[in-house]
């Protein structure tokens, strides 16, 4: 009985899709920003799904730089000159009293705004409910 070898072979090259991908991705979001363009051009199923694509797929609207302990670190580490260092750190304390200040103030203003407001819709409710109870009833017959 004779048996022969049958491997498999499989084709390791990336496909169509994957090429497109890589070459788009060499060239940065504007050729991704193009190819959506020209895609809504051409047929605009295929600009929509290459939206999709950018916005799911790739992650490329994601907001990574923007993070609050990304700039604050920095400025707890030493220079190396404690007069400086005494200095900053005093600076910094005083502008965040000054923006909780700041803050407080904000919510104060808010807070009278919306009273103030209230207080018009209840005089403006109060005239109409006089101006109605002081019109004549009708004429009964």
């Amino acid at each position: 009985m004779m048996t022969t070898n049958t491997a498999m072979t499989y084709d390791t090259r990336p496909g169509f899709f994957a090429r497109t991908e890589a070459w788009l991705d060499a060239r940065g979001k504007g050729a991704w920003i193009a190819a959506m363009v020209l895609g809504f051009i051409v047929f605009w199923p295929i600009g929509l799904a290459i939206l999709g694509y950018m916005i799911w797929g790739k992650g490329m609207f994601a907001r990574t730089s923007c993070k609050k302990a990304d700039w604050s670190m920095p400025m707890t580490k030493s220079s190396g000159n404690a007069a400086f260092d005494a200095y900053r750190d005093e600076t910094i304390r005083r502008l965040e009293d000054e923006q909780q200040k700041f803050e407080a103030f904000l919510k104060r203003l808010r807070d009278a705004k919306d009273k103030a407001e209230f207080d018009e819709f209840m005089n403006d409710r109060e005239r109409k409910a006089a101006a109605t109870n002081m019109t004549p009833d009708a004429p009964q017959t």
